[in-house]
């Protein structure tokens, strides 16, 4: 037993290792900076973020009921996920002056560089904005904050006086980013404005976990050996060494709030390969699980373990799709979330 549990040590040393030596690779700057802003003020001073819009948000839409907003991921390709979300929103038939789509970038410090951006445009180091981060450009401010600021402006009754519903979209690195952020978010606060507000979490690498529970061979949690790998429940896998955005309120405070969200989970059936190149392979992420399916169905495992009867979210399977964004975010499941007009696939 002390063998294996030895080479276990020295397997997940290794994939650290690599994992570690592969993040620290030169970004590839983006192709394209998204031409609309939004204005981030703060205590710190002024900045700006792009993104990508289907109509102008700062004059009054009265005919928008429904906004989409649709997050990449770790390539920062924005305009290629507002594609996709054209596509699904056509896919879905609904008209187009009643559905706002919203495609934010958070941009890295390789991107600015590239493209010899403005001072003031938000930027991270890496993709640090993956786990929360503080921006290292324009002013440091959260990426969970930029999504808030996003979510207020959404809901300004002056802007958007029907807006009915507002969902946040991600597959892969943008789910990873979502998952957290419905941790983070106040979103509850919305439903006294008549306004819900729902997240499509899609084949994410990992998820964040409320304690030291983590699946067992079986797939069912069960309490994690913290000597495998020591971080395991860290930030942003766990609740420790949280960021100060969600530092304020206990992790107990957190789960009750996140559960209340509703979330529809969603994993392609094959996207099951342990040794895809996008996959976390940190021994933290392991630890859920040795690829996505595994860990999408642990994870959903833990929260209906922990909360059999007041659960508001979901788990489907979109069969005979692997790692691949457009098709997750067009099945029927995403549409059925995104924009309430069919019925999401078993």
């Amino acid at each position: 037993m002390r063998l294996n549990v030895l080479r276990w040590l020295v397997i997940a040393t290794a994939l650290v290792a690599a994992t570690t030596s592969v993040q620290a690779r030169p970004l590839r700057p983006v192709d394209a900076i998204a031409d609309a802003r939004l204005a981030i003020d703060t205590p710190q001073g002024h900045a700006q973020f792009p993104l990508y819009l289907s109509a102008d948000w700062n004059v009054p839409q009265p005919d928008v009921q429904r906004a989409v907003v649709i997050v990449h991921g770790r390539l920062r390709n924005a305009d290629t996920y507002f594609h996709t979300a054209q596509h699904a929103r056509e896919l879905a038939g609904v008209d187009a002056a009643s559905t706002l789509l919203v495609a934010p970038q958070f941009l890295s410090g390789a991107d600015v560089r590239a493209h010899d951006a403005p001072g003031d445009l938000l930027s991270w180091k890496g993709n640090a904005w993956m786990a929360g981060a503080n921006a290292a450009s324009g002013v440091p401010v959260s990426s969970y904050a930029v999504l808030d600021d996003i979510e207020r402006h959404l809901a300004d009754r002056r802007l958007f006086p029907n807006l009915k519903t507002i969902v946040f979209a991600g597959h892969s690195g943008g789910a990873q980013v979502l998952q957290r952020y419905a941790i983070a978010s106040r979103a509850n606060a919305l439903a006294a404005q008549g306004i819900d507000v729902r997240f499509v979490v899609a084949s994410p690498s990992s998820y964040a976990y409320f304690d030291g529970q983590r699946p067992d061979a079986n797939g069912a949690p069960a309490a994690f050996d913290a000597s495998l790998c020591p971080g395991f429940d860290r930030w942003k896998y766990g609740m420790e060494d949280r960021p100060a955005f969600i530092a304020g309120r206990s992790a107990a405070q957190l789960e009750a709030d996140y559960v209340k969200r509703r979330i529809v989970y969603l994993v392609g059936g094959n996207d099951h390969n342990p040794a895809s190149a996008s996959l976390d392979k940190s021994c933290a992420a392991q630890a859920q699980g040795a690829q996505r399916v595994a860990r999408a169905q642990g994870f959903f495992r833990y929260l209906q373990a922990r909360h059999p009867g007041n659960l508001n979210q979901t788990f489907h399977i979109v069969p005979g799709v692997g790692h691949d964004g457009a098709r997750m975010l067009t099945s029927g499941c995403a549409l059925a979330t995104m924009f309430d007009t069919q019925t999401c696939e078993r």
